[in-house]
């Protein structure tokens, strides 16, 4: 099936590891034209040049930026526009998870968690929001997570912010039409820099990383058995981001591996 990405010029925040470069990847396989951030200079300049060497200098554009500085992704936006000439696609991938539960969460690590979680949505949107509409396929996919609509007792923080992220690209889905298409990617369990930090923060120290990643699919209740992979939710974002989808916004896409149990 033919997407109708090739050319095309997308715009990934996170896009240096986990679901974020999955979907660099897979979009530059598609003959799209790729512009990626994410804070770690360092590891960004080694993706940009394993990417530039097996896609061409010419399709990839990489600059450390914190999507959390509104100054940053208006020069990175503006840095997309004198290289490619306009943005099609803005997928924003930035964020992580927090665990803890109500009691062990202060007043500052609930403003840090609120900030990361909107702000990551707010100012890429607004810095690209103006070549978007200048498109003639803009579209906006926001990465999310199941906690929104099914939030787990030790990541209420995370939780309660996830449920509000999802509300802001409902209404945005609303706000930005016709010219520009919004939709979400609800993630469950996925191989992922956040599951690696819950590894870390286990309560059995002795259960070992096989044991540990073994066990819980099942503990998700995952009706697929097992983890996702990141190249997987790269797929679904990819088609969602797509003239293949040109009549879907507002919606959200579940790739979860069955471990909702809301309707």
């Amino acid at each position: 099936m033919d997407l109708g990405l090739k050319d095309k010029v997308a715009v990934v925040t996170g896009g240096s590891s986990g679901i974020g470069l999955a979907t660099v990847r897979l979009l530059l396989g598609e003959g799209t034209k790729v512009a990626f951030c994410a804070r770690d200079a360092v590891r960004l300049e080694a993706v940009a040049a394993d990417l530039a060497a097996e896609f061409g200098d010419g399709a990839v554009l990489a600059r450390a930026a914190s999507v959390l500085d509104k100054d940053a992704m208006a020069g990175f936006a503006d840095e997309v526009a004198s290289t490619f000439g306009g943005t099609d696609i803005l997928v924003t991938n930035a964020g992580q998870g927090r665990m803890s539960t109500f009691a062990e969460t202060d007043d500052a690590a609930w403003n840090e968690e609120l900030e990361l979680k909107f702000f990551s949505q707010i100012h890429p949107i607004r810095a690209f929001q103006p070549m978007l509409s200048d498109s003639d396929c803009g579209a906006i996919v926001g990465i999310n997570s199941l906690l929104a609509y099914q939030p787990e007792p030790y990541m209420v923080c995370t939780s309660a912010a996830r449920a509000g992220v999802q509300n802001l690209l409902k209404s945005l889905a609303n706000e930005l039409a016709p010219k520009i298409r919004v939709n979400s990617i609800l993630l469950g369990v996925i191989h992922s820099g956040q599951w690696e930090r819950r590894f870390a923060a286990r309560a059995d120290k002795s259960q070992s990383r096989e044991e540990f990643f073994a066990s819980q699919p099942a503990a998700q209740k995952a009706a697929l058995g097992r983890f996702g992979q990141p190249e997987e939710a790269a797929a679904a974002i990819a088609f969602l981001a797509s003239p293949a989808a040109s009549y879907v916004t507002g919606a959200r896409l579940e790739v979860s591996g069955g471990v909702s149990r809301f309707v």
